[in-house]
């Protein structure tokens, strides 16, 4: 499956962001959002002090690369924005907190929104950010198409199955399945809670362009993004089950 380019986010100020109000509903689709850094830094820069927390602040110094620090501050605030018009909070009062370590218990999991029903992901590369909103656990990711000897250094960390079926692809398609099937991937173990803690070969999701293999109580769909990017959603079936502990993701 594949789904539509998601829509554009546009800060202008937090009186004129407003997007769909209330949590998401059960059996609603992922709720996707694309940002793009050098559309939105400007107005981004004007809210980062009144929206982002001090750890949001911590973290975008930690990038060396200004690019990976902009787009970081772009898409964390266009986060916060949405999170506020769906629950009617003031951005900068949306209560993210931390779930327990899904591998310790420990205090330093994932972020949450606590006390409310919105699973969310987020990820980002390059100029480019995606969010996804969701009523279920949710994952998101989008990564840049490598060169297609990058590919051959990094297809050993797939499933024995996906890594023989990139070497069937000419060399000018190689990136593209790649990334294609890695998207596929970190969307799903970051639904799952796990992130990369969970070994990415453990798992068969195919580099087929006509789709995903479908895991278990989850449904994973290609997002279509432009400038050299791919990116997926996996979103957990209502019937699914309760799953791992961390439901919300957040990079």
């Amino acid at each position: 499956m594949t789904l539509p380019a998601p829509r554009a986010a546009a800060l202008l100020s937090t009186e004129t962001w407003s997007p769909r109000p209330g949590p998401p509903e059960p059996g609603e689709p992922a709720d996707l959002w694309l940002t793009r850094t050098a559309d939105l830094l400007s107005a981004a820069a004007e809210l980062v002090p009144s929206v982002l927390s001090r750890d949001e602040l911590d973290r975008a110094g930690e990038f060396r690369r200004a690019e990976d620090r902009n787009t970081y501050l772009v898409t964390h605030v266009a986060l916060r924005m949405l999170l506020g018009g769906r629950l009617g909070a003031e951005p900068a009062r949306v209560p993210l907190d931390r779930a327990p370590c899904p591998t310790c218990g420990g205090p330093h999991g994932r972020p949450v929104v606590r006390g409310n029903p919105v699973h969310f992901s987020v990820s980002h590369a390059g100029h480019l950010g995606l969010i996804a909103l969701a009523a279920v656990p949710v994952g998101v990711d989008i990564e840049a198409v490598p060169a297609a000897g990058t590919v051959d250094g990094v297809a050993t960390a797939l499933h024995l199955e996906e890594a023989a079926e990139l070497t069937a692809y000419q060399e000018g398609e190689r990136g593209a399945a790649f990334a294609r099937v890695w998207v596929r991937k970190e969307a799903y173990l970051k639904g799952l809670g796990t992130g990369l803690g969970r070994d990415p070969s453990l798992d068969y999701l195919g580099t087929a362009a006509h789709g995903a293999v479908q895991p278990h109580g989850w449904e994973i769909a290609d997002v279509v993004v432009a400038d050299g990017h791919r990116a997926a959603v996996a979103t957990r079936v209502s019937d699914a089950g309760e799953g791992p502990v961390i439901q919300n993701t957040y990079d």
